[in-house]
């Protein structure tokens, strides 16, 4: 299955993104501080760049996940590259995260999606809608 998933809303389609990354141990904590209160202008550029619906997960042990939906992860992440406040935050972000090549808005590992409930249900509701044989006599 592709790693490109997308979604239909009501802006058109968009692209579901999730990723992981890992967290060293000995920073979770001011990981966790630091998210409680991101820059506003870093807020205000992710979603000026397509970031929609943008989510990060921590588990106890540092394994981060991160979901978003955007038109396009290539135009969203460069987008962001643009951007003088990114380059600011993922350099203070870098430092937080083991085994990363690169920056941590274009060096995490993305996820394969394998299920997503609405793909599914669409499909099995138009054929409990559809009409039968016995609905036609």
């Amino acid at each position: 299955m592709s790693t490109e998933t997308a979604v239909d809303t009501p802006s058109g389609r968009r692209e579901r993104v999730c990723f992981h990354l890992q967290v060293k141990p000995e920073l979770i904590d001011e990981y966790r501080r630091r998210h409680a209160a991101v820059w506003p202008e870093m807020l205000e550029a992710l979603h000026s760049a397509g970031w929609n619906n943008y989510s990060l997960f921590l588990r106890d042990d540092g394994l981060l996940i991160g979901y978003f939906e955007t038109s396009s992860l290539d135009d969203a992440q460069a987008r962001m590259a643009a951007t003088e406040v990114n380059e600011r935050w993922q350099g203070e972000m870098s430092r937080f995260f083991l085994d990363l090549d690169g920056s941590p808005d274009e060096g995490f590992l993305r996820l394969t999606e394998v299920f997503h409930l609405e793909d599914q249900l669409a499909p099995a509701r138009v054929r409990d809608t559809a009409p039968t044989e016995s609905d036609a006599s």
